[in-house]
């Protein structure tokens, strides 16, 4: 019998949206199926937007607090919170009722359900309705991790979902985690004035990123009277006076920390619980859907994109992993594959932390021979005038070409400045043209030339 569609899509957020323009623009007769209680995806409304709204608010007042610095003289500082949040969630409803409305502007069936299936080509909805497909795309994203410890979900913690919309800000906070979504509450909580104690399982933060970004990272964050505990092992919560605590080990040592609120911040994991994927013959690795690189499970007419296989959780992925899923239904003859040379991450503090391509632990950790060179901005004109002297930008490159490998921003405006090196690594530029390429001064962007200037020094193809 024929399908009732010749793809199904299940999940309505970034990927799954990207997936459905792609399906319709190539003909297919396409549905997409989303269950949760609100339609935009993590990245819409509780991820990307929101929580860049807030840490912008967050520098504002930062900036307003120092204006002295730059002789501006501003009298006492607050702020309204409620006003801060109110901005934030109208700034996320106007993109969250646009993807609405594309989800629901005809294209394709939009369908407001759970689904779970029943064989490989057959999906049931909750109220019992059933659609089968020639082809799926699974696009559900991702929920917050369970706790490493039975005692805190006893004595409970606010996710980076329920921070984002607290009535009041905490007066004291003890953040558990250390990569991105922790770092950014942590020092966005500390700028409105919550006394932040972050606790972190690994040496250091931001264990993704070399040691050097994240040194700058915990430095400022010290300096700004943040307590910074690294390499701990969590061994216990309750509640006390002060509201909760939690106690770890650190340098051998038993430590506790008490605070008004606990935030979870330990990582989100693949929402696919439900989905009843065996039916399927879907291959899973601790709940994430397993893929090639051309986006295909283990069963050739389902594919996954987004959070829900990774291997890396940004919107602009699931995006690509939505589209190259699509191509590869409409034309497996001329098949396509993710590409993660380019993989940018950015971390949204300040100073920011960005990267692009090849770190130094991964170039070592890969056996990629490379050749390496910093400049700081605390020697550079602009954050000079800016007085944003935190921080440093590094090339990576090859040492035999001078092909540029990846590049490190941690500093003023990071985010905007390592697409520069994502412009130049796209087009395989090397050291040497990226060292004669006019830029304006006085300019942050300019500061990429020295360390391109040093490696092309040392560096002479033939």
């Amino acid at each position: 019998m024929k399908p009732d569609f010749d793809l199904l899509i299940i999940g309505g957020g970034s990927g799954g949206y990207a997936a459905a323009r792609t399906a319709v623009a190539a003909g297919l007769r396409t549905a997409v199926i989303e269950g949760g209680a609100q339609v935009g995806g993590l990245c819409i409304l509780r991820g990307c937007m929101p929580t860049k709204a807030l840490l912008h608010a967050a520098e504002v007042l930062h900036m307003a607090c120092h204006a002295d610095t730059w002789g501006i003289q501003t009298g006492d500082v607050g702020f309204d919170w409620a006003a801060v949040l109110a901005r934030k969630d109208r700034i996320i409803a106007e993109f969250a009722d646009f993807r609405a409305r594309q989800l629901a502007d005809g294209r394709f069936v939009f369908i407001r359900d759970r689904a779970r299936f029943r064989d490989p080509h057959t999906v049931e909805l909750s109220h019992g309705r059933t659609l089968t497909a020639a082809h799926f795309v699974l696009s559900t994203g991702s929920v917050v991790s369970a706790p490493p410890l039975s005692a805190l979900a006893e004595v409970g913690y606010l996710t980076s979902d329920e921070a984002l919309s607290l009535p009041l800000p905490p007066r004291s906070l003890i953040v558990l985690g250390g990569g991105a979504v922790a770092v950014e509450f942590a020092q966005f909580f500390a700028r409105f004035g919550v006394a932040v104690t972050l606790i972190q399982r690994s040496d250091r933060l931001l264990r993704d990123f070399d040691a050097d970004a994240a040194t700058v990272v915990e430095n400022v964050f010290r300096r700004a009277g943040l307590k910074v505990l690294t390499g701990t092992r969590l061994t216990g919560a309750g509640r006390s006076a002060a509201g909760k605590f939690v106690e770890f080990e650190h340098a051998g040592q038993p430590m506790r920390v008490e605070a008004e609120e606990i935030l979870f911040a330990l990582g989100r994991s693949p929402a696919t619980a439900g989905l009843d994927l065996d039916r399927a013959g879907v291959r899973t690795e601790q709940g994430r859907v397993v893929t090639d690189a051309g986006m295909r499970t283990s069963v050739p007419h389902i594919y996954a994109a987004g959070d829900c296989t990774g291997p890396h959780e940004i919107v602009h992925l699931a995006i690509q992993q939505g589209e190259i899923a699509v191509h590869n239904i409409v034309r497996p003859a001329a098949p396509r594959q993710m590409d993660y040379r380019l993989l940018t991450s950015v971390v949204f503090t300040d100073p920011a932390v960005a990267v692009v391509g090849l770190t130094e632990q991964a170039a070592q950790a890969q056996g990629v021979t490379f050749r390496a060179a910093s400049y700081p901005f605390n020697d550079h004109g602009k954050s000079l005038i800016m007085e944003a002297l935190d921080g440093f930008v590094k090339l990576l490159a090859d040492p035999v070409s001078g092909e540029i490998l990846g590049g490190a921003c941690v500093g003023p405006l990071g985010g905007e400045l390592i697409h520069e090196i994502v412009a130049a690594m796209h087009s395989r530029v090397t050291v040497h043209a990226l060292a004669t390429m006019p830029h304006y001064h006085p300019t942050l962007a300019e500061i990429w030339t020295y360390p391109a200037e040093e490696l092309a020094e040392g560096i002479h193809p033939k």
